[in-house]
């Protein structure tokens, strides 16, 4: 009989290519990875990988395999999901995994909510601040995680991860109250000049505000890198930068800031993101739906 484990040690070669890589995800050593692949092939009687230089390559019956793996990981986390619908209750731990101003503007409320109306629900709550999240999915160290994508960069695409819109929110742009760029009739052509705060472009809400800015016209005279939305409000505020936010902090972080909206259809869209299979589990549902009702009442102040 094949192993769900070893399954899933197949599953992650497959989506990283090295011993290496698969061990830092599953937190094993790569002489145990090898050892977890070798136990499989014995298993399926068939070779599964092949190298290719320093990467592991699947075999067409590799492939295969891998495919059926996705298949019966997704029908386990069905089987789950349904058991603990069965019991009628919302009860256990639910590891999530959040940015920033998520984290700020909605998860506080969410967590009351979910206190409030299933005490025996445990929610573990971690910031991240890699570029993709769905990784914790894989390696079971989340049970959902919150993404969000920009026009010209969506979310990762996975399979064995499915993703639902939470909402779809604008950007604004952030000016100082006073000074030379606090002027509301500016637009973002008009601060070529100007000093900005940005994320670094190697992640994702960095990358859409440099297009963006580029497609103004202009290269930015970047002052500060920051992942921290907040330090982007504080600059701004203290007219050290001009900024490029989501509305949903300017709405639940209020600064002395002048918010100017973006030219043309710039959003952002928020999603929350499960092992696929695990969607109709209670404390996921509960999750969900509590943390629409808090994106509901935040925006409704």
């Amino acid at each position: 009989m094949l192993s769900l484990a070893r399954l899933r040690v197949l599953r992650e070669l497959r989506r990283h290519g090295t011993l290496a890589e698969v061990a830092k995800n599953l937190n094993y050593t790569p002489s145990a990875v090898s050892q977890q692949l070798a136990a499989l092939e014995a298993e399926a009687g068939a070779t599964l990988t092949i190298k290719v230089g320093r990467r592991l390559r699947l075999t067409a019956q590799g492939e295969v395999l891998a495919d059926h793996a996705d298949v019966l990981l997704e029908r386990m986390e069905q089987a789950e999901a349904e058991l603990a619908a069965m019991s009628g209750q919302v009860a256990g731990r639910l590891r999530v995994s959040s940015f920033q101003s998520v984290l700020l503007a909605l998860i506080p409320q969410t967590l009351s909510i979910l206190s409030e109306q299933y005490p025996g629900l445990r929610v573990d709550v971690t910031q991240y601040d890699e570029a993709d999240a769905a990784d914790g999915l894989f390696t079971y160290d989340y049970d959902l995680v919150l993404g969000e994508e920009y026009p010209g960069e969506p979310v990762h695409v996975h399979a064995g991860v499915d993703w639902r819109e939470l909402v779809l929110e604008p950007m604004r742009l952030a000016l100082p109250p006073e000074g030379p760029w606090s002027d509301p009739r500016l637009r973002l052509a008009d601060l070529a000049d100007a000093p900005w705060v940005l994320e670094r472009p190697n992640l994702i809400f960095g990358r859409w505000a440099q297009n963006v800015i580029l497609e103004a016209g202009f290269e930015p005279d970047v002052r500060f890198f920051s992942s921290d939305m907040l330090l982007h409000l504080h600059l701004v505020e203290q007219g050290h930068a001009v900024a490029l936010i989501p509305d949903l902090l300017s709405v639940t972080e209020p600064a002395r800031v002048t918010l100017v909206p973006l030219e043309g259809d710039q959003y952002r869209r928020l999603l929350t993101g499960v092992r696929a299979g695990s969607g109709n589990h209670p404390a996921i549902r509960a999750f969900r739906a509590a943390l629409e009702q808090t994106y509901r009442d935040v925006t409704a102040r």
